[in-house]
């Protein structure tokens, strides 16, 4: 269970990795070109957690009985990213469809 929420605090925010190319122009200067890659989530909006449908929460109760539902965000596609914590105060981020599927993002 603590790894799906480590797997989740993983994949907020965006990726970023930079590559750098060595370019040599027609008279011999060497030019350091960065280029830059930028990955980032689907943007979510803040709800509140009362606005998460029942079937998303029914899926939280099931798979986390012991967790409460601290945030809930959604996005265009009725995706939820929810955060969760547990008892012993560790937080984690899931997320799930409309529907209550748990996803990868």
């Amino acid at each position: 269970m603590k790894t799906l929420f480590l797997l989740g605090a993983m994949t907020i925010g965006g990726f970023a990795m930079n590559a750098q190319d060595v370019l040599v122009s027609e008279n011999g200067i060497q030019h350091n070109q960065v280029n830059e890659i930028s990955i980032a989530t689907e943007d979510f909006e803040e709800i509140s957690v009362a606005e998460v449908p029942q079937a998303v929460t029914n899926a939280v109760s099931k798979n986390f009985p012991t967790a409460n539902l601290d945030k809930a965000y959604t996005n265009e596609k009725k995706q939820y990213k929810l955060v969760l914590s547990l008892e012993d105060g560790t937080q984690g981020t899931v997320y799930a469809d409309e529907e209550g599927n748990w996803i990868d993002m």
